[in-house]
């Protein structure tokens, strides 16, 4: 098993998770990640801290001390035709050149042309969930276009026999995001990574490319109002416990990467010890990111979900006519009374 831990970005929190993992002997602790810089492109989740180039280079060389990759992540669902530029290109080679030299083990991106542009470079191309891979033929398109690493669509999470076939159309990595809370099959969610893309970025080199001055975060919210209206879509959404990490190291996947880069150090290190031990006890809910707001609201046990995930596997996905997550909602679910 490895683990690809989510970092907020400054040196202080990289030192907590480190120095939990050799505390806790967290020997599957493989890799982390952090957000790029905005003024080259914005991400796909929200950023806390954008580590300068000579920090990028201080926490790769101290994540190495520690046996532990560093990733950079880049993945913006869209970059308004900025890449295509001739100063868009020069931007990017310039940028995955710098971290290169800092020793950055690989970079994650969803825009196909950059996977191609760093091909030029030492360093891993990974494939964000934001890329939605979720077919054998997708897999194949990114694996040629250059990707060592694919994370894929949290959608497919429990498709097994969509998994296995991925797994084996390609030899590239496959690696699956544990604990992410979205909706399973959720109609905002590419607005949504869009949305954030544009917000995250902060290109002084050109005005119009400017974070745009929203007036609040309608996805979101509206997300929200959904799982408390119809609490079984939280039950519904693909993420994976602790637990249930060996069904999926019996179809050969290993890499189990957890989400929450822009939550707490604290609520990581919780959901780190959580994933390596395979076991935790009490509202899944304080694991699960996007969004972790629920777990104030809704608690559910998670002891009362052994075995659920045999009924997931084999589930046809087909919500009017199975009711399996609505019946399970009532038994498993609570409402936290203020």
């Amino acid at each position: 098993m490895r683990l690809i831990i989510p970092h907020p970005g400054h040196f202080a929190a990289l030192k907590e998770i480190l120095e939990c993992k050799e505390s806790e002997c967290l020997k599957d602790v493989a890799e982390v990640y952090m957000a790029g810089s905005p003024e080259v492109m914005g991400s796909g989740r929200a950023t806390l801290h954008a580590a300068r180039i000579d920090e990028v280079k201080e926490q790769t060389e101290y994540a190495h001390q520690h046996g532990v990759k560093l990733n950079v992540v880049m993945n913006a669902s869209c970059l308004g035709g900025y890449h295509l530029t001739f100063q868009g290109y020069k931007t990017f080679e310039w940028y995955f050149n710098e971290l290169d030299k800092a020793g950055v083990d690989g970079v994650t991106v969803a825009e196909p042309y950059l996977v191609e542009l760093l091909r030029d470079y030492s360093l891993e191309t990974v494939i964000s969930c934001v890329a939605h891979v979720d077919s054998p033929q997708r897999a194949e398109f990114f694996e040629a276009l250059g990707a060592d690493a694919i994370a894929v669509d949290t959608n497919i999470n429990r498709d097994f026999g969509m998994l296995e076939a991925i797994k084996n159309a390609v030899h590239c990595d496959i690696r699956v995001l544990v604990n992410e809370g979205c909706l399973y099959k959720c109609p905002f969610r590419h607005a949504h990574f869009n949305l954030f893309s544009h917000i995250t970025a902060a290109r002084s080199s050109s005005p119009q490319a400017q974070p745009p001055n929203i007036f609040g975060d309608y996805y979101f919210d509206k997300c929200i109002s959904i799982r408390v209206r119809d609490p079984s879509q939280i039950i519904r959404s693909p993420w994976i416990r602790p637990e249930d990490l060996k069904d999926y190291e019996a179809i050969g996947i290993d890499g189990f990467k957890i989400s929450g880069r822009a939550n707490t150090v604290s609520w990581i290190l919780n959901c780190m010890v959580a994933y390596h031990h395979r076991e935790f006890k009490g509202n899944l809910l304080e694991v699960l990111d996007c969004p972790s707001e629920l777990s104030y609201t809704f608690y559910v046990d998670n002891a009362l979900l052994d075995g659920c995930i045999s009924q997931w596997k084999n589930c046809k996905k087909i919500c009017d006519e199975c009711r399996y997550c609505d019946e399970l909602t009532s038994k498993v679910l609570k409402v936290i009374k203020k």
